[in-house]
């Protein structure tokens, strides 16, 4: 099914091969990659070693981008100097907290049009569907601030990064990394009738995610297989690539590839793009299409896959062993929930299902569900079925051939375009229950319930044909491959895109900024705290100490009704781990108190005797391996306003999160061997010399572990920290490093 080769291979007349003699050496032969032709095109520097990338377009949603705003206007934001898409589609619902959601949405309008953004309102489209019909094309690379940002399958390198990167680009600054590895994706064969892009997706995550094969890495999807998948089915499984923790992606572009932009009415946005010549890469994945089968990823990651076969002659022993992971991460369960429990007979019961957002509510997902179910209906038992469209022309175009009619004549609910149920905003099923999801994630929380206050309901990952072949036979788990007749996938998308709905509503503001009005601010919306700049040494207190292999930013900071605060940084902090470490906020207020009272010159009790002229006091957060899921910077900065100065891990899980912790004044220390140290909260770490250290050219240093009675020298270390990311950091914050 798949083949990792994680060593360098060439590519030649679109046939994988190991190294042999007479080719070019591989410093030579990477440059005829599809991703180093993008990404040379838009490097301003004159080293490809040290990318300093321009964007062509970006875009937020409701969630991010008043905050990536409000810190640009404090950074000296004049107008948008890009196209700039600013989409509703997380908060949409405006049902938590009063009038701030859609007090949002009026914020986002007026800076739209002062600074010259698109703006598109709530129940038009998800962020990454309306990037696809409206700015992705062959060569372009795109910016935004939501993870699944992830248009390669259309020919564009697009990366997902935290707001402080966006705001770089809004202030004419360069998205700067160094030159990241490409891995080959070399397609072979056609999926099998039943078979979806979630079922590819997830079979490449669970092959390639817990070895890091392409952690921060360029995934280039080739070969003879790629002209056998239509172009939903290749954005379906671009945009779950995120979930091997790569950097971006692309794809060598066809007739396919043109005939969407045509139908878009961006025809002449399309180029063929291909690998030239010898081309090296620094790893293959091999991916014969014809033996993929329908997939389950189980809670709680994307990685934790199965085939639904071999998951159902396996019952109770695999979901046993969820049952003990998940008694391992959040302690002993009461028996009612248990994921077992889900087993009746011989079969799998589910209580949910869901297919939509940027992965799932697409054209072809839709129609194939629809065919399944079609003349059925899904019972009127427990079972329920959700389906969201990801954009109102799409929507327009189900509802013209009829799908959406034979949907609901089935039992589903048919909803507008929205994300909210991908992170726990919509569709949260009930304590116990097992929603079925052709969705993004399935980590702990994101359905939206709440196991610090005894709630827990589980997800798992599938295909929307499987999806619907379950809710066919009343909620028992079922493969596509169990159907009577299994709907053929054809090789191209054959419905009319029709914009109109968006001619009617989005506010097309680019290049046309007006100086003149005014920004509209809600009474939540609030200017982001002071931060002052690095002292010359440090005394940290550990603010929470998590063990965890993986700890995501769902868990730094819930999503969920969370979310409706991420307009006030201070409001939005005090939920800075409140399901993973409820004790953490108290904490690190305990320390900021005494920041405070250090600053205006009060006399205080610490650990050790230290020179308080000159040592900040601050907390921090240590973890094994942090960042691992959305690229929210909220996931850092709520650190941050509440006296953070470090995060210490053993790895970071995601180079987004790393960044995120460095554009918000972190200092992101990697700590080799870092569990024979046994860090816990309340224990303290003194660094001399920290500003000396990135005033210079050093990337370690020593620090005394304080624990009790207890002092240990550790070496912490800043692997590959760049000279700005050292000003950045002894700054404060990105915003005081552009106030300089």
């Amino acid at each position: 099914m798949i083949n990792i080769y994680n060593h360098g291979v060439y590519l030649k007349d679109n046939e994988l091969l190991m190294q042999e003699s007479g080719f070019p050496a591989p410093e030579l032969a990477k440059k005829n990659t599809i991703a180093y032709s993008i990404l040379g095109a838009h490097n301003t520097s004159d080293n490809m070693d040290s990318l300093k990338i321009k964007m062509d377009a970006m875009a937020s949603h409701d969630i991010t981008y008043v905050g990536i705003i409000q810190t640009a206007r404090a950074s000296g934001l004049k107008e948008f100097p890009l196209p700039y898409v600013l989409t509703n589609c997380h908060n949409s619902l405006c049902a938590v907290g009063g009038t701030i959601n859609e007090d949002d949405h009026v914020f986002g309008l007026s800076a739209a049009k002062k600074y010259g953004g698109e703006f598109v309102p709530a129940h038009q489209a998800v962020i990454h569907q309306y990037m696809r019909e409206r700015y992705a094309g062959c060569g372009k690379m795109i910016l935004a601030s939501d993870s699944h940002t992830r248009y390669g399958a259309l020919g564009s390198i697009s990366i997902g990064e935290g707001g402080p990167e966006l705001v770089k680009q809004l202030l004419s600054k360069t998205y700067d990394i160094a030159y990241p590895d490409v891995v080959c994706v070399y397609l072979t064969g056609s999926p099998r009738p039943g078979v979806g892009p979630q079922d590819v997706a997830l079979a490449i995550i669970g092959a390639t995610f817990k070895d890091g094969i392409v952690k921060n890495k360029i995934m280039e999807f080739v070969g003879p297989g790629v002209k056998n998948l239509g172009m939903d089915f290749r954005n379906g499984i671009d945009v779950m690539t995120t979930e091997t923790s790569c950097l971006s992606s692309i794809w060598e572009t066809d007739e396919t590839v043109k005939s969407f932009l045509v139908r878009h009415g961006r025809g002449d946005e399309y180029r063929a793009l291909a690998p030239k010549d010898i081309a090296y890469y620094d790893c293959a994945v091999c991916v014969d299409l014809s033996k993929i089968e329908p997939m389950i990823a189980l809670p709680f990651h994307p990685s934790n896959t199965y085939t639904i076969a071999e998951l159902k002659a396996n019952l109770g022993d695999i979901l046993n062993k969820v049952d003990r992971d998940i008694e391992e991460q959040f302690g002993k369960q009461p028996d009612s929930v248990k994921l077992a429990n889900k087993i009746v007979g011989n079969d799998l019961m589910v209580d949910q299902g869901f297919i939509g957002g940027c992965s799932g509510g697409l054209y072809q997902n839709i129609c194939r569900a629809a065919e399944i179910l079609d003349g059925a209906n899904i019972g009127s038992d427990a079972f329920w079925l959700s389906v969201y469209p990801a954009s109102q022309p799409m929507m327009m175009a189900l509802n013209k051939n009829g799908t959406l009619n034979r949907l609901m004549a089935a039992g589903a609910s048919i909803r507008s375009a929205f994300c909210g149920p991908c992170f726990g905003a919509g569709d949260v099923p009930a304590n116990g229950a097992l929603s079925i999801r052709h969705a993004t994630r399935n980590f702990p929380n994101r359905e939206g319930s709440k196991p610090g206050d005894g709630q827990l309901s589980f997800v798992a990952l599938m295909d929307a044909r499987s999806i619907a072949a379950t809710a066919k036979n009343g909620g028992k788990l079922t493969s596509a491959f169990e159907l009577d007749v299994i709907p053929e996938e054809p090789k191209c998308d054959d419905y009319e895109f029709d914009a109109s709905a968006y001619k009617s509503r989005i506010y097309y503001g680019v290049g046309k900024p007006d100086a003149q009005a005014e920004l509209k601010f809600g009474p939540n919306i609030a200017d982001w705290p002071k931060m002052i700049p690095m002292t010359e040494d440090l005394l940290i207190s550990v603010g929470s100490a998590i063990y965890d292999p993986v700890t995501t930013t769902d868990e730094l900071i819930p999503s969920g009704e969370t979310s409706s605060y991420r307009s006030n940084p201070m409001k939005l902090a005090s939920f800075a781990l409140s399901r993973k470490d409820p004790a953490y906020v108290g904490r690190a207020k305990e320390i900021q108190a005494l920041e405070l009272a250090r600053e205006n010159g009060e006399t205080i009790q610490l650990p050790i005797n230290v020179d308080l002229s000159k040592t900040e006091l601050g907390s921090a957060v240590f973890a094994l391996k942090p960042g691992d899921g959305s690229a929210r910077e909220q996931a850092a900065s709520c650190q941050r306003v509440l006296g953070g100065v470090a995060n210490i891990a053993a790895e970071y899980a995601t180079k987004r999160y790393r960044s995120n912790v460095v554009n918000w004044g972190m200092l992101p220390f990697i700590l080799d061997n870092a569990q024979q140290y046994n860090i816990q909260a309340g224990d303290w770490i003194y660094i001399r010399g920290i500003r000396a250290l990135l005033e210079g050219d050093g990337e370690e240093i020593s620090a005394s572990l304080i624990q009790g009675d207890k002092k240990t020298e550790i070496t912490l270390k800043l692997p590959k920290i760049t000279r700005e990311e050292k000003d950045i950091i002894l700054a404060g914050c990105l915003i005081n490093y552009y106030a300089k």
